[in-house]
């Protein structure tokens, strides 16, 4: 009976282990982002630990972080429900129409997902030159519209569909914009959840384009920001720690409300592939 016990007790115990090992980097953040003053080499003594929201309050009254922080909502929310309107349409097409150049335009895009993303650079660059949108809006969200994962992602989920809805709504007259919208969409929720975080996650994070593509404070980006306030405040830590606890919270609350949908996707996808 005692062994029955402990056998029982065993994994939950090393669950909460590892949890708290895994944590414990986040932990250590959330520490020095509401510290008072916190120390990188000093060992951490919760007795003298000074708990305040002055770190916070200072990021959005001298440092200005806010509009670091509404400009990184509006260029990674835009491209992301751009991704997911037009990586599902032309993942429809890829799936579900023969015509001539399909393969060539699949080839195309496993092809683009191979290559590394920084020699894109220098051409996103002149390019936004040209056009006459460097510095703005546009130069952070049209270049990311789409990309060749979402694409792939969404043709191999759509392609492992029945038609059998689909084929179901044309005899009853249904539009090919309504059959996507309104069949083919709803059947794609756990794989557009799956595109939806890991997008939105790689533009609220990203800091090279946005540091090349845009020169102006007003249209910095939260992670150019945090380089900048680094030196800036003179590495102020516990104010650095407040911004990075910022930083994180979107992508964290994003995985915990949408890791059911996620882990479905990722089923999903592994049981039909």
């Amino acid at each position: 009976m005692t062994l029955s016990v402990k056998r029982n007790y065993t994994k939950p115990v090393l669950a909460v282990l590892i949890a708290l090992v895994m944590l414990s980097p986040f932990i250590y953040l959330c520490l020095g982002a509401f510290a008072k003053t916190f120390s990188l080499t000093a060992t951490l003594d919760l007795h003298t630990y000074k708990f305040t929201f002055a770190n916070f309050i200072t990021l959005f009254t001298k440092a200005q972080l806010y509009l670091p922080l509404i400009n990184s909502l509006i260029v990674a929310g835009v491209v992301t429900v751009g991704n997911l309107f037009f990586c599902t349409f032309a993942g429809y097409v890829l799936a579900r129409r023969i015509f001539k150049g399909r393969n060539l335009i699949i080839a195309t895009v496993v092809m683009v997902l191979m290559m590394p993303v920084h020699i894109m650079i220098i051409p996103l660059y002149l390019l936004t030159n040209w056009l006459g949108i460097f510095d703005t809006y546009l130069a952070l969200i049209l270049p990311f519209l789409v990309n060749p994962l979402g694409i792939f992602l969404m043709r191999q989920y759509i392609a492992s569909i029945p038609t059998d809805l689909e084929d179901a709504a044309r005899v009853e007259g249904a539009s090919e914009f309504t059959i996507i919208w309104k069949i083919v969409m709803p059947l794609c929720k756990p794989a557009m959840a799956v595109l939806a975080v890991q997008v939105f996650m790689v533009n609220w994070n990203s800091f090279l384009y946005p540091f090349i593509l845009t020169s102006s404070e007003s249209m910095r980006t939260l992670p150019v920001a945090l380089a900048l306030l680094q030196g800036y405040q003179n590495i102020d830590v516990p104010q650095l720690f407040a911004a990075s606890l910022l930083s994180a919270l979107p992508t964290t609350l994003l995985f915990v409300f949408y890791s059911k949908r996620i882990t479905e996707g990722i089923i999903a996808g592994a049981l039909k592939g």
